[in-house]
C-alpha cells in the first residue's frame, strides 16, 4: 500500500505539465510492483483572458463578465434611459484547473474521479467572492463497461456536454442551453452498442430555484426530501448524438408561512431534446427544451406565490420554452462558427399572483422572449486560441399579467457585445 501511494504521488507531481502522465523515463527511480500501473493522476485545465465591451447595461454576473439579456428602459428626471450606457471589462477569472484520477478497479468496476475548479467565485455583491476558486466537478466514476455510476459534483442531465454551443462567450449560450452542476446519483445502462439510458437524482447547489422571503438561500431543495429526478435516453454514433429526456422537481419553499407550519410544494416537469451531426469538416448541434421553473438552469423562469387572507402561501411554477442552433467550421487552424436561440416566457396559467419568484421579472415589468445571434472566428496554433466574436441578444420588456406572462406597453431593449478571448490549454 506505501508503495502504491508514493507511486500516485511520483505521477502527480509531473502531471502538471500535461494531460497526461509524464513518460516513464522522466519519472524519479520508484520500486515497480505489479498495481503501479493502476494509477494515473493527470491535471488539465487552461489560462483565459476576455476582452469585451457591451452597448447597454445587462443582467450580468462577475463584473459582466457573464452577460444573461439587456435590462429595461429606465428614465431619469430628463427623461434619458440611465441603462443604456457602454461598459467594457478584462478578466481573467474563468480561468480552469483540474486533476483526473485513475486507479485500482473496485468490484469489478473501472475507477475514475475528476476534480475541477476556477476563480469565477459564486458570490456577489459586498461579499463578493470574484477570483477565489470555486468548485465545480468533484465525482467518481464507477463503469462496469454496459453499466455506470457516478456519484458526487458534476453537470446537470440537462446539460449534455458533447451538444453544447460553440460561443467564445463564457455564457456558453445560457438563458437558451441550460447550465449548471449539482451533486447527484447517477446510473447509465448501455442497451445496446449506440443506445444507452440514464437515471439521475439530484439536488440544487450553486445553481438553485430563488428562495422566498424567511427562507435559506437552498432552502426550497433542502426543505424537499424528494431530489429532482431525470431520466434520459441518448443515441451515440461515429457522425451523431441525439437525445431526449425528461424531468421531474418538488421543491418546497417553506416550512412556515404565515405563522402556520407549511407543506407546500411548488412541481414542475420539463422536456428536451438535441441533436448534433459533426464530421472533419463542420458540425451541427441544436437544443429544445421546454418545461416550468427552469430558474436553476440559469434560464427565464421560476414560480409565483398565491396567498389568500389567514392562509399558507400557495405556488405555481412558470413556464419556459427554448431552443438554439448552433453550425461551425471543423478547421484546424481556422474556425468560423455562429449561434442563434430564442426563449420565451410563458408564464404560469394561473390568475392572482401575488408574488413572483422569477428571473426575468423585476417589479411591474417583465421579459416576454429573448433572442440572440453571434458570429465567431477561432484562430488555433497547437494549444493557443483567439477568438474575437461579435453577439447581439434583444429583449422584449412588456407589463407582467396576473399570470406572469407579458402583454401591454411592450419595449425591445438590444445589447451588443464585441469581444475577445485568448485560451492557452494545458
Amino acid at each position: 500500500m506505501k508503495k502504491i501511494i508514493m507511486s500516485a504521488f511520483a505521477a502527480f507531481s509531473f502531471a502538471g505539465y500535461s494531460q497526461t502522465t509524464a513518460p516513464a523515463t522522466t519519472a524519479p527511480a520508484v520500486p515497480a510492483t505489479s498495481t503501479d500501473k493502476e494509477w494515473d493522476v493527470s491535471m488539465y485545465g487552461f489560462v483565459r483572458t476576455d476582452y469585451f465591451v457591451d452597448t447597454r447595461r445587462t443582467s450580468n454576473v462577475r463584473e459582466y463578465n457573464l452577460n444573461l439579456y439587456p435590462l429595461d428602459v429606465l428614465k431619469d428626471a430628463n427623461g434619458k434611459d440611465v441603462n443604456a450606457v457602454p461598459s467594457s471589462n478584462f478578466l481573467s477569472v474563468t480561468s480552469r484547473l483540474g486533476v483526473k484520477v485513475k486507479g485500482p478497479n473496485v468490484w469489478g468496476a473501472k475507477m475514475q474521479g475528476t476534480l475541477e475548479g476556477d476563480f469565477f467565485g459564486n458570490t456577489e455583491g459586498a461579499t463578493s467572492s470574484i477570483g477565489l476558486f470555486r468548485l465545480r466537478h468533484a465525482y467518481v466514476n464507477m463503469d462496469w463497461s454496459k453499466t455506470s455510476l457516478l456519484l458526487g459534483q458534476t453537470w446537470v442531465p440537462a446539460f449534455i456536454p458533447e451538444v453544447m454551443p460553440g460561443v467564445a462567450n463564457f455564457n456558453t449560450g445560457i438563458l437558451f442551453n441550460p447550465f449548471g452542476w449539482a451533486t447527484q446519483f447517477r446510473i447509465k445502462q448501455n442497451l445496446t452498442k449506440n443506445i444507452s439510458f440514464a437515471f439521475t437524482a439530484y439536488k440544487e447547489r450553486e445553481f438553485t430555484t430563488p428562495a422566498v422571503p424567511a427562507s435559506t438561500q437552498n432552502g426550497p431543495s433542502t426543505n424537499s426530501l424528494i431530489p429532482s429526478l431525470h431520466g434520459q435516453f441518448q443515441y451515440k454514433g461515429k457522425n451523431v448524438v441525439a437525445g431526449v429526456g425528461g424531468e421531474f422537481k418538488s421543491l418546497q419553499p417553506l416550512i412556515v408561512s404565515n405563522n402556520q407550519v407549511s407543506t407546500e410544494k411548488v412541481n414542475s416537469a420539463t422536456v428536451l431534446g438535441y441533436f448534433k451531426y459533426a464530421n472533419d469538416k463542420v458540425s451541427f448541434k441544436a437544443y429544445g427544451i421546454s418545461g416550468s421553473n427552469t430558474y436553476n438552469l440559469v434560464m427565464l423562469g421560476g414560480f409565483a406565490g398565491y396567498t389568500t387572507p389567514g392562509g399558507v402561501e400557495t405556488y405555481k411554477a412558470s413556464k419556459t420554452s427554448a431552443f438554439w442552433v448552433d453550425i461551425a467550421s471543423m478547421g484546424k487552424k481556422v474556425a468560423p462558427g455562429m449561434f442563434f436561440g430564442y426563449t420565451k416566457n410563458n408564464g404560469t396559467g394561473k390568475e392572482g399572483a401575488t408574488a413572483y419568484y422569477v428571473r426575468g421579472i423585476s417589479g411591474t415589468r417583465g421579459i416576454d422572449n429573448v433572442w440572440r445571434a453571434s458570429a465567431r472566428v477561432d484562430f488555433k496554433q497547437n494549444k493557443f486560441r483567439v477568438t474575437p466574436e461579435v453577439e447581439y441578444t434583444a429583449a422584449t420588456w412588456g407589463d407582467i399579467t396576473s399570470t406572469g406572462s407579458v402583454k401591454d406597453n411592450t419595449t425591445v431593449v438590444g445589447n451588443f457585445r464585441a469581444l475577445i478571448s485568448c485560451v492557452y490549454t494545458f
